[in-house]
């Protein structure tokens, strides 16, 4: 049997594997069956904890639960900070993911703050197929010009800005954008609307997961594209599906922090085995 947490950030819902001490060699057929929510554990992401390199205080291997590996995700981060600060009773914590080294704080009770570096603009950092002002641009979706901007925060995030988010039509445009021939790694979706130059509702299509209630990186990513556009200060509150994000994207150094809460659901053991042997 093998032991798990579950856990969730703004009900982005994940299940976290030690393997710090015993390797655990996941394949995209047993991140995709660990995630299944009814024959499964059931989540957004497997996460898999590992041995640190020098300077960090742990590595972070994300699965979506398309059994794809990604590079990041934010509200995940937060999570496995937690558990980080509580068993090495610091204030802060680094840890590595494929994106890059995420510095994280203890931002209070239940509330972690992670550094996620400076966010990529550039169209082949992105990464996009073609040049183009990342700003802002057409994206034609079905016939219909949505009004987009490309960000990268250690992942690719298509954001699209709509008059209400509430009503855009997240399940349908969504998966057509993440497969968008604009985006070659696939990307992440935002639907943001402006309600004041603090605050913005945000819903989003996950890459390689499909609706979720929360997105750390996407909140990022909106906070950056708004801002580009002048529709938004450096510093917002991202409302989601699941609550509130706080992203500030530094002036100083251009970094972005994003301070929001990580919940333990639960803890238990699975045979990794007997869902290996389902049909």
């Amino acid at each position: 049997m093998t032991a798990f947490r579950k856990m969730h950030g703004l009900g982005n819902d994940f299940v976290v594997f030690d393997g710090r001490n015993a390797a655990l060699a996941l394949d995209v057929a047993t991140a995709r069956a660990i995630a299944d929510r009814r024959t499964g554990i059931g989540c957004d992401q497997v996460i898999v904890l590992e041995s640190p390199a020098p300077g960090a205080d742990a590595g972070m291997r994300i699965f979506n639960a398309d059994g794809d590996e990604v590079e990041a995700c934010g509200n995940a981060a937060r999570c496995v900070a937690q558990l980080m600060l509580a068993e090495k009773d610091k204030t802060s914590v680094r840890i590595d993911t494929l994106g890059g080294r995420l510095v994280c704080s203890n931002a209070g009770p239940g509330a972690v703050t992670v550094d996620m570096g400076v966010p990529r603009l550039n169209w082949q950092d992105i990464p996009l197929s073609q040049r183009i002002d990342t700003r802002g641009f057409p994206l034609d979706v079905d016939g219909r010009a949505f009004d987009a901007a490309a960000v990268s925060v250690g992942n690719p995030h298509c954001v699209l800005f709509v008059v209400d988010a509430d009503a855009a039509p997240v399940s349908r445009i969504g998966p057509k954008v993440e497969t968008h021939p604009l985006f070659p790694a696939r990307t992440n979706v935002e639907f943001v609307s402006v309600i004041s130059r603090d605050r913005l509702r945000m819903r989003v299509w996950e890459r390689g997961v499909g609706i979720t209630r929360a997105c750390g990186t996407g909140a990022c990513a909106a906070a950056v594209a708004a801002h580009r556009r002048d529709l938004s200060e450096r510093k917002v509150q991202i409302v989601l599906d699941g609550g509130t994000l706080a992203i500030e994207w530094r002036e100083d150094d251009d970094h972005i922090l994003m301070t929001g809460g990580a919940i333990l659901a639960f803890t238990g053991d699975i045979d990794l085995g007997a869902l290996e042997r389902q049909p």
